[in-house]
């Protein structure tokens, strides 16, 4: 699997350079307010695209966050879209301040990831689930159980990155993407998985535990 290897992901590289030069030739040029506007578009896209390192927790059975923000949806529904049965659904809404890399909830193999275009509604709201752009990551993990991490698009993010592929062997916590500008990521877990967040809580990707397997 492709991977991030940059403090700065690198699909934030050609936004930062590009702000920097228009900052550059802003301040040759002496458009002293053009400039100042693009120097800070150079240090929001460098804040933005950020790749901090996280520590995993030291528990065998914990689904991990996969994207910083905050916990909207904690419900039991049938999801007739990615595992077709009764599941836990965890739902993660990113603003433009998170770090936006994403990553692998539980280890396992990756067996399918579709990739839908929709619409760009705001993120937070129920109707993006339904309408928005996604991209949806299936995975069995060594246990024999599935589960579905799904990215999606929201009212200023226009573009999806995933770097998951079918039959990659993943491990907890590995980055697998990112999504520019201000997003979401829903957890589809086993019925049986044990909640460990409720609504309203803030979590961390890559250190937060969500949920416990069965």
């Amino acid at each position: 699997m492709k991977t991030s290897t940059f403090s700065v992901a690198k699909e934030g590289l050609p936004f930062i350079l590009l702000c920097a030069f228009i900052s550059l030739i802003c301040s040759i040029l002496q458009y002293k307010y053009a400039s100042l506007g693009a120097l800070f578009a150079t240090v929001f896209s460098t804040y933005f695209f950020r790749d901090p390192e996280r520590i995993l927790p030291e528990t065998t059975n914990a689904v991990i966050s996969p994207a910083d923000g905050k916990i909207i949806r904690v419900e039991e529904i049938f999801d007739d879209r990615f595992l077709q049965k009764d599941v836990l659904k965890i739902s993660i809404f990113m603003n433009v301040f998170n770090v936006h890399v994403n990553r692998i909830p539980f280890a396992g193999i990756v067996q399918r990831i579709i990739f839908q275009p929709g619409r760009f509604y705001a993120a937070d709201k129920d109707k993006a689930t339904l309408h928005n752009e996604y991209c949806a990551a299936i995975i069995r993990t060594a246990f024999g159980q599935e589960y579905a991490v799904v990215q999606i698009a929201g009212l200023i993010a226009r573009r999806i990155i995933c770097w998951a592929e079918p039959g990659d062997q993943i491990k907890t916590g590995e980055r697998f993407g990112l999504i520019r500008f201000g997003s979401r990521v829903d957890l589809y877990l086993p019925k049986e998985t044990s909640v460990a967040v409720k609504v309203g809580e803030k979590v961390r990707a890559g250190e937060t535990v969500l949920a416990r397997l069965a």
